[in-house]
């Protein structure tokens, strides 16, 4: 709460403080505030598209709500803004990882019949908890 009141303090002074802006961001996703961070983020994403960061936190935001046709959206355009951001093509990789674990999953229940669905299902969810501990 301390470091949200003397970024909002600076904000008072400087309101197009980008890099303010964004670690107010932050703060409120700490804070579990995370409809205002993704305020933060959205609004950002809209002021100064060529950050790519802003995209990259609204897109784990996404992610955490289960939204991940958002979240993979928000990672492209994070991609667009700074091709070189190793940071978005990991979160990428780790939200079609989640979409691949969900289609399976659907496979499975559609043809519970379908071994190759259901060894698929598994392997992805083993990738999912690996990349989660590497974290």
């Amino acid at each position: 709460p301390q470091a949200l009141a003397r970024a909002d303090e600076h904000l008072a002074k400087n309101p197009r403080d980008a890099q303010m802006r964004f670690v107010r961001g932050v703060i409120l996703t700490e804070l579990k505030q995370t409809q205002q961070a993704r305020e933060v983020f959205q609004k950002l994403t809209e002021e100064f598209p060529e950050l790519p960061e802003p995209y990259n936190n609204l897109a784990v935001i996404y992610a955490s709500e289960g939204r991940l046709d958002n979240a993979r959206a928000a990672l492209e355009q994070a991609i667009v803004a700074a091709p070189n951001y190793a940071t978005a093509y990991e979160n990428l990789g780790d939200i079609y990882l989640q979409m691949a674990a969900d289609s399976y999953q659907r496979a499975s229940k559609l043809d519970p019949a379908n071994r190759q669905a259901g060894a698929k299902l598994s392997l992805s969810r083993e990738m999912i908890t690996k990349a989660r501990s590497t974290r």
